[in-house]
């Protein structure tokens, strides 16, 4: 088998997509075939980037319908065909629909009822739990302790944090002030918020947790790649120095820069190997300096929208999978513990260097971060050297554009 001798299909059109197959390309330098609903800006005036859109792609009935059409155009593939979902709904609909597909495409996760548990907040902690892994004080609120008469008990004091279980339902619950999670600083803020999320649509149960003190750079973020025969192969750890500050974004990481923690990483490979997961995770978790622990904030069972700062610092995230099920290599590879080099170290930014310098918190990191930029080891998940033209360059202007007026608007509001 060649190198080459692999097809990649990538589903969606985000950064998640954009970098995948920015991945795939800096190593194989062909361009990658995706699939999705509608075009977002990341995957815009590319050459590297192939990509479909197909009405109604981002749910059932209509993705299952159009999967079956794309069996029927690639079962004459004698060469692996790898789906890669590029965000939760796509992983969840691959996991749900694997039995199906599995004949013509590799579908790298893990079956639906693993993934429907981890997938929900609620019960990986319950999941957390059982594998001693620290997570904030939790308590859940249901739609029915809402439509009760009995106010809903709020135990941890203000602020807390409030987010949803169910992250694919979330996608679809609009309203003035939605946010991916909500920072809480009152009794009367706290009743406003779950009344409008419930009387939006919203069905499924919330989070409600202990806030973690500390700012962004409290944060951490670990990607890993888990081989088809559930054992770990590569864990990257970042420390996000500042996230971004608008409502709907909040949670994004816009910089970020390597971390190593072998604490961490033994942590979590004895979980995912003891779960029997495969493929692609993404753990979020803070600092807690009240007890000298990170604490777990959610799983996601796909790579992150800011996860190109692995490929950045040179564990390239995308070929893992093509490693794996196309050239069965990671067999008797032993495990990747990765940033164990700090002179090998990239800032990996979402934003403007100016946006980083003004906002991100002074600290020691950012320090190490500024000497990075001065060195010229940073870079970001858009702009790519060998994919840049005018229509790309003013993209990238635009979108650093509406950052900057995004934190000069939000940042001293939900980050002050």
């Amino acid at each position: 088998m060649s190198e080459t001798d692999f097809t990649p299909i990538l589903l969606g059109s985000d950064f998640n997509c954009y970098g995948m197959a920015r991945s795939l390309y800096e190593k194989y330098g062909k361009p990658v075939k995706a699939y999705a609903e509608i075009q977002l800006a990341p995957t815009r005036f590319t050459k590297i980037v192939d990509l479909e859109l197909i009405p109604g792609f981002s749910e059932d009935p209509q993705w299952i319908q159009a999967m079956r059409k794309l069996k029927q155009q690639y079962a004459n593939h004698s060469e692996p065909v790898i789906l890669i979902g590029c965000g939760d709904g796509y992983a969840e609909l691959i996991s749900k629909h694997k039995d199906e597909l599995s004949d013509v495409f590799v579908c790298p996760y893990v079956d639906y009822d693993l993934i429907r548990q981890l997938n929900s907040k609620e019960n990986f902690y319950r999941t957390c739990d059982k594998y001693n892994l620290p997570y904030p004080k939790t308590k859940i609120i249901s739609k029915a302790m809402y439509e009760s008469t009995t106010p809903i008990e709020q135990p941890f004091g203000y602020p807390v944090a409030l987010k949803p279980t169910n992250s694919v339902e979330w996608l679809d619950v609009h309203f003035e002030g939605r946010k991916k999670a909500f920072v809480i600083k009152s009794a009367a803020e706290f009743n406003d918020i779950v009344g409008k999320i419930y009387d939006n649509g919203y069905t499924s149960d919330l989070i409600l947790q202990d806030f973690i003190p500390g700012d962004d750079s409290n944060m951490r973020v670990l990607n890993a790649y888990v081989d088809k025969h559930h054992h770990v192969k590569m864990m990257c750890l970042g420390h996000p120095l500042l996230e971004d500050c608008a409502p709907s974004a909040i949670g994004n990481y816009v910089a970020i820069i390597p971390e190593y923690n072998q604490t961490i990483y033994n942590q979590i490979q004895t979980f995912l190997e003891a779960i029997e997961f495969t493929g692609y995770a993404n753990f979020d978790m803070k600092y807690d300096v009240r007890d000298g622990s990170f604490k777990l904030f959610e799983i996601n069972l796909r790579q992150g929208r800011s996860s190109f700062f692995v490929t950045l610092n040179g564990y390239n995230l995308a070929d893992w999978v093509v490693q794996d099920y196309a050239f069965d290599s990671l067999s008797d590879q032993a495990p990747v513990y990765a940033n164990q080099d700090p002179a090998k170290y990239y800032l990996w930014l979402g934003v403007s260097v100016a946006v980083f310098k003004q906002y991100a918190k002074d600290n020691a990191e950012k320090q190490a971060a500024l000497k990075l930029i001065d060195q010229n080891q940073y870079g970001t998940t858009f702009w790519y050297s060998k994919d840049r033209n005018l229509k790309r360059w003013a993209l990238m202007k635009w979108m650093f554009h509406n950052y900057s007026k995004n934190f000069a608007k939000y940042f001293a509001i939900n980050k002050g």
